[in-house]
């Protein structure tokens, strides 16, 4: 059964160039490794709630741009497999591929799929 790791970060709007440069980098580090789909989606509509809202979860401050991502992977095992190469891949050390944004706020997890409906287009 597939897995999919979701991400959740605040990233400053001056840095989307910067931000993309990052994504296309690790992107195809992740596809390297095992991932079978890379996105990235720069928010553009993402309102701020009252209890609760993405903007709220990561602490987005005026300037900064919600962005939602996940990685699709073959199996749990791929993605441990794949996501241990992957941080270890010099191609996203810190010092060669900085994070655009601030690290400390992003939201991630690992998931399940329960349902997985495409429409061909």
């Amino acid at each position: 059964m597939s897995y999919v790791d979701g991400f959740v970060v605040a990233v400053p709007t001056a840095n989307k160039a910067v931000f993309q440069t990052h994504i296309d980098e690790a992107g195809a580090v992740f596809m390297e490794h095992g991932a079978t789909q890379y996105v990235e989606c720069w928010g553009d509509d993402v309102p701020e709630g009252e209890v609760t809202s993405l903007p709220m979860a990561v602490k987005c401050e005026p300037g900064e741009t919600v962005v939602f991502s996940w990685i699709m992977w073959p199996s749990k095992a791929a993605r441990d497999t794949g996501m241990q190469k992957a941080m270890e891949d010099p191609r996203l050390h810190p010092d060669v591929n900085p994070m655009p944004f601030d690290g400390k706020r992003m939201i991630f997890g690992g998931f399940v799929p329960l349902i997985n409906l495409t429409k061909a287009g």
